[in-house]
C-alpha cells in the first residue's frame, strides 16, 4: 500500500470508530436548537467537544462563532479552511424521534446540526493524524447563516480568513434529495445572490361601492407585479446575444401581498415582499435600479406613492474549478466514482458565498436521504431528518479532503 492508501484506510477506520460519538453530538445539537445569532449553548457545547480532543480554538467571534487551527509538525504555510454553521430555524418539529427538538418552535430543519457534527468528527480525525499533515487546517463554526447579514460575513470582518491567511475553503451541506452514500459537486457558479424586496404602495382608501372616490392600491400592486414579471421574463428569455446581461440566471418573485381591507373596504396601503436572485454582480446592481424604475412608472401612472426598499443579501456562490475538482477527485477515491455526482446550478442562497468570493472554495452536497426508511423531507420543513449514516461519510470525507493533499 502507498502512504496515501494507508492514510485513507486510517481515516475510514477512525470515521467508523467515531461514528457513535458523532451521532450522539448530532442528536444533542438537534434536540437543543438555537436561532440565528443566539447559539450560545450550541457554541459552548462545541467548544467543550473541541477541548475534549485537545483542539485549540477561540470563542466569541462575531458573537457566538468559533475559530481554531490544527497544525502538524510537517505543515506548510498553506491553510485549508473547514466551515460549519450552527443556527436553527423558527419551525415546530413534527418528527417523532428520541432526539426531537426540546425547544418550542425551533428546529434544525436545514441540517446545521449535521454540518457541525461532521466538522467536529473531521477535526477529531485530523487532530489524531496531525503528524501526517502537510497543510494547516483552520476551522470555523459560524452563527447566523439563516438571516442577514450572515455570520460568515461578520466572521470575515473579524479576520478569520487572516493570520494565517486561508488558501482554500471547503464546506458541506445536507442534500435530502440525494441518497445517503453519495455526494455532489458543481464547479463555477453554483448558488445565487439573494436580496429582499419590500414595496409599499400608498393609494387612497374608501368605500368599495364608490370607485370614483378611491385609488385602489391592490390594483396598483397587481399592475406592478405584472409589469415586473414581464420586465424580468423579457430579460431572462428574449434579450439578444449582444446584450451584456443575456442569459444570466435570474429570479424575481413575490411571496407576500398585504392589503388590510375588507369586502367593502378599499385599504389605503398595500405591502409587497419578495426576493431577487441572480449570478452576476453587475446585472444585480442594474436590476435593482430597473425594479425601482418600474415602480416609479407605475406610481406615475396611478398617481400614488410607491416606495421600494431593497435589502442586499448574500453574493452568489462560486466554486473554484481547481479546488472543487481536487475535492471531487478525493471524494471519488473515498466513495467510488459511482457515488459522486455532478450537480446543476441552484437559485437558492448560502452565506458561504462570502468566503467563496474571497478565497478559492468548494461547497459540496452530502447525500442524507433514504427512501427505504422514508427519510425524504426537504430542508426547511417540520419533518426534515437525515439518515445518520451520512455523518460517518461527512466526517471522514472532510478529513480525507484535507489529508489527501499530502504528497
Amino acid at each position: 500500500m502507498t502512504k496515501q492508501q494507508i492514510i485513507l484506510s486510517k481515516i475510514k477506520q477512525l470515521a467508523k470508530n467515531n461514528f457513535p460519538k458523532v451521532k450522539a453530538i448530532r442528536e444533542h445539537l438537534h434536540a437543543n436548537p438555537e436561532l440565528s445569532f443566539k447559539e450560545f449553548k450550541t457554541a459552548s457545547f462545541i467548544s467543550e467537544e473541541l477541548n475534549k480532543n485537545g483542539i485549540g480554538h477561540q470563542t466569541g467571534i462575531a458573537g457566538t462563532g468559533i475559530v481554531g487551527l490544527i497544525k502538524g509538525i510537517n505543515s506548510s504555510e498553506k491553510v485549508i479552511l473547514l466551515r460549519a454553521d450552527m443556527d436553527a430555524l423558527p419551525i415546530q418539529e413534527q418528527n417523532n424521534v428520541s432526539y426531537k427538538s426540546t425547544c418550542d418552535g425551533i428546529m434544525h430543519a436545514c441540517g446545521h446540526d449535521v454540518h457541525s457534527a461532521c466538522l467536529l468528527g473531521a477535526l477529531a480525525i485530523i487532530n489524531e493524524l496531525k503528524d501526517e499533515l502537510t497543510v494547516q487546517v483552520k476551522f470555523i463554526f459560524q452563527p447566523g447563516e439563516e438571516v442577514l447579514p450572515g455570520g460568515a460575513s461578520l466572521m470575515i470582518d473579524e479576520g478569520v480568513l487572516k493570520n494565517p491567511d486561508v488558501s482554500e475553503a471547503i464546506a458541506l451541506h445536507v442534500f435530502p434529495s440525494m441518497e445517503v452514500g453519495n455526494v455532489g459537486f458543481k464547479t463555477g457558479m453554483y448558488m445565487a445572490s439573494t436580496d429582499e424586496i419590500y414595496i409599499n404602495i400608498k393609494g387612497k382608501g374608501g368605500h368599495a361601492a364608490m370607485p370614483n372616490e378611491y385609488i385602489n392600491p391592490i390594483l396598483v400592486a397587481s399592475d406592478l407585479l405584472i409589469q415586473l414579471n414581464d420586465d424580468f421574463m423579457i430579460q431572462k428569455k428574449h434579450q439578444n446575444s449582444s446584450t451584456d446581461y443575456y442569459d444570466i440566471p435570474t429570479v424575481l418573485a413575490f411571496g407576500k401581498i398585504e392589503g388590510l381591507g375588507a369586502t367593502n373596504v378599499i385599504p389605503e396601503k398595500v405591502n409587497l415582499e419578495g426576493t431577487f436572485r441572480t449570478m452576476n454582480e453587475a446585472w444585480r446592481k442594474k436590476a435593482h435600479q430597473e425594479i425601482k424604475n418600474s415602480a416609479s412608472t407605475i406610481a406615475n401612472k396611478w398617481n400614488v406613492d410607491v416606495n421600494v426598499n431593497i435589502v442586499k443579501g448574500y453574493p452568489f456562490l462560486v466554486n473554484d474549478e481547481v479546488t472543487t475538482s481536487t475535492a471531487k477527485d478525493a471524494a471519488e477515491l473515498y466513495l467510488g466514482k459511482d457515488h459522486v455526482a455532478e450537480l446543476p446550478m441552484r437559485m437558492t442562497a448560502e452565506d458561504f458565498a462570502y468566503i467563496s468570493q474571497q478565497v478559492n472554495s468548494c461547497f459540496f452536497r452530502l447525500g442524507t436521504g433514504n427512501k427505504l426508511k422514508n427519510i425524504t423531507s426537504g430542508v426547511h420543513t417540520p419533518t426534515f431528518d437525515i439518515d445518520e449514516n451520512s455523518l460517518e461519510i461527512g466526517s471522514g470525507l472532510l478529513a480525507w479532503m484535507v489529508l489527501s493533499k499530502n504528497k
